[in-house]
């Protein structure tokens, strides 16, 4: 399987596959690679399209820009262009969940569906809201902050290699990057506007995540008219890393019921769902 990786203003984007558009956008510190899982089940009938936001994995973090939600949104409307992506299914995690409901609000021609992976509609939880982060970052450093937050993260079926390959990926993220994400990512607030997207929308939580709780994924839900929300057992705030299988049959049932006009017409599968 073949990937390419591109790079696009102040992103490293990996492509691999062809056919309809599927865009990854991780979250908080963490990169592309947070959808390592996705690539071979996914990309034999789509295109997979894994962004490194700036600042974050292998992307430039040039010191005069903004790591700010816009202005990663932004930054996904110039991946958009560049790969003449006129409309894509777009899968967000954590903060990328916050990016790309924040992009879906502002180009809903370019969304034809939405998927919200340990998301919320407003910041995070409360394990990781900005004074907690801000002041570990003082106290440990932000290496080390992030690490403990990794730590915390993934639920008590995930492997201890897994653990360290996330130690590693978030690691990369320097301290200015995610003293402003962090702050900005806290400050966001789409309750008020969740009735306006308007695009199917999957939201998945795991059961286990203590840093976006599954209330979270429950008001993303019910705020979003034609949603789905799906809890994966066994897992924490990476379900899609915990869970792969689980998590991409999930999924791909969610993308065939997008597909089919009768699905769609009924309702079939775009329904609150929780298992």
């Amino acid at each position: 399987m073949h990937t390419e990786t591109i790079e696009i203003g102040d992103t490293i984007v990996r492509v691999s596959g062809a056919g309809q558009p599927l865009v990854f956008v991780h979250g908080f510190t963490t990169t592309a690679e947070f959808w390592r899982g996705q690539v071979e089940a996914f990309s034999s009938r789509y295109k997979v399209i894994r962004i490194n936001l700036p600042g974050h994995g292998v992307s430039p973090r040039p010191a005069g820009r903004s790591y700010t939600i816009d202005a990663f949104a932004n930054d996904v409307l110039q991946v958009f262009r560049k790969l003449d992506i006129r409309q894509a299914v777009l899968v967000g995690l954590s903060m990328g969940g916050t990016i790309a409901q924040s992009f879906t609000l502002a180009h809903p021609e370019r969304v034809q569906a939405l998927v919200l992976v340990g998301a919320t509609p407003h910041g995070l939880g409360e394990d990781v809201n900005v004074n907690n982060v801000l002041k570990a970052i003082d106290d440990l450093g932000v290496v080390q902050a992030s690490q403990n937050v990794i730590d915390r993260s993934f639920g008590s079926a995930a492997s201890q290699e897994l653990l360290n390959f996330a130690r590693q990926e978030v690691a990369q993220t320097p301290d200015f990057v995610a003293r402003e994400a962090i702050a900005s990512l806290n400050a966001s607030d789409s309750r008020s506007r969740l009735g306006d997207i308007r695009v199917p929308t999957l939201v998945v939580v795991g059961n286990e995540d203590i840093i976006t709780p599954p209330s979270e994924s429950v008001i993303l839900a019910e705020g979003i008219p034609d949603s789905r929300l799906e809890v994966v057992e066994n897992a924490g705030h990476f379900p899609m890393l915990e869970q792969p299988h689980k998590f991409n049959e999930m999924l791909a049932a969610f993308l065939r019921a997008c597909e089919d006009p009768v699905s769609q017409a009924s309702g079939q599968g775009l329904s609150q769902h929780a298992i």
